[in-house]
């Protein structure tokens, strides 16, 4: 399935559920939730500072919420694209997850994705998510190429 909205386009599983929220304007965000409760989300924030104090500011929520939560720098290339971010190990109702923050800036905008599953899950879905981030940035560049053709503004912070 493709999912296209509020400048936002990537593919993923046609039996995942859709979870689209627009925070009063301010940002859009999408979330996809696996059957099996992982789930992949993307939200457009206006450019503005570093992209990884946008990350960091998602780790310290984490933190205070997990209490034994282990943080890594992680950096990827997708597309020609690099996502700067941070890997994420923690417990959550007595289960081991692992979570993956990106950020990524294109155009006038800076993008976080995030993906989280519990580790059993984990090895099955990450290709999954790997995926989905990709369809994503490959997005992004015809994003920029065919802005003036969009007629949705961009998502702001």
């Amino acid at each position: 399935m493709r999912f296209n909205r509020f400048g936002l386009s990537f593919q993923y599983p046609d039996n995942w559920s859709v979870d689209v929220s627009d925070a009063a304007g301010r940002h859009a965000a999408v979330s996809v939730h696996s059957p099996g409760g992982g789930f992949w989300s993307v939200s457009g924030h206006a450019a503005g500072g570093p992209p990884d104090e946008l990350a960091r500011a998602v780790v310290a929520q984490m933190q205070a919420e997990y209490r034994d939560l282990d943080a890594e720098r992680a950096t990827d290339e997708v597309r020609g694209h690099e996502l700067a971010g941070y890997d994420l190990n923690f417990y959550c109702l007595d289960l081991t997850n692992t979570a993956q923050i990106r950020t990524v800036k294109a155009g006038d905008a800076v993008y976080l994705l995030l993906c989280q599953a519990e580790d059993r899950e984990w090895d099955v879905i990450a290709p999954v998510f790997a995926a989905m981030t990709a369809s994503f940035v490959s997005g992004l560049g015809d994003a920029e190429r065919h802005a003036d053709a969009d007629d949705s503004p961009p998502p702001v912070a």
